[in-house]
């Protein structure tokens, strides 16, 4: 006989947690060689992971695997697992990428004139400069991503957003390191507010241009913190 499910047999029911453990360890792992935790360099022992996870061997190497792709961690045959060093020319080479696909989106943004993104990316820009204030540097990290998957997806560019994604563990390793530096906390945003304002105007060309100079100011910090 089929026992029929009833009301209080649905509140019984144990809710399947929104992220899974490989998931949640991979968001600690990755916070914590972007924050700084753990230095280009160090190794990542999979025993000591374990025990500052509370998650098994099997759960570790999935992440030390992922990282590995995101370009955040390296793994010599010889030495085992480590925090990936910071390459000045693949740095140079990202920022190169970033340049062309942002400056073509905010420009595609501005020619499209949709009033409801600009007052999406000005709330997200107002969040940004909170953090900054607050010297919240992670939530920095998460809006400045925040702003650009809304500029990519609000013009159908999925695909470009997607080489974005592939990026954003370098991308915020790199950013993590600029966002500290003198002066950024004002002068970051106010580059952002350039490319806000631009399409707003519905000014391509100077959304492009805002867009690219933000960009190439902090491949020069970059550049200039990797000698």
């Amino acid at each position: 006989m089929t026992v029929q499910a009833s009301d209080s047999d649905t509140a019984f029911r144990v809710e399947r947690p929104s992220k899974t453990l490989r998931e949640l360890a991979l968001e600690k792992m990755r916070e914590a060689i972007v924050g700084g935790h753990f230095q280009p360099g160090d190794r990542l022992v999979e025993r000591d992971l374990c025990t500052r996870l509370g998650v098994s061997r099997t759960i570790v190497r999935e992440v030390l695997r992922h990282l590995e792709s995101e370009g955040l961690v390296d793994n010599p045959p010889t030495k085992g697992p480590m925090v990936a060093r910071l390459d000045a020319d693949e740095a140079r080479q990202i920022y190169e990428i970033r340049a062309a696909l942002e400056g073509m989106a905010a420009r595609l943004c501005a020619e499209q004139h949709q009033s409801d993104l600009v007052t999406t990316l000005q709330a997200i820009l107002d969040a940004i400069r909170h953090a900054y204030a607050g010297a919240d540097r992670q939530a920095v990290l998460t809006e400045t991503s925040r702003f650009y998957e809304m500029l990519f997806t609000s013009i159908g560019r999925h695909i470009a957003f997607d080489v974005v994604k592939q990026m954003t563990g370098r991308i915020n390793h790199l950013r993590s390191m600029t966002i500290k530096t003198e002066g950024r906390a004002s002068e970051g945003p106010a580059e952002m507010q350039a490319m806000v304002d631009a399409i707003a105007a519905g000014n391509g060309d100077a959304a492009e241009r805002a867009a690219r100079a933000h960009v190439a100011r902090a491949a020069a910090i970059a550049a200039a913190l990797l000698g």
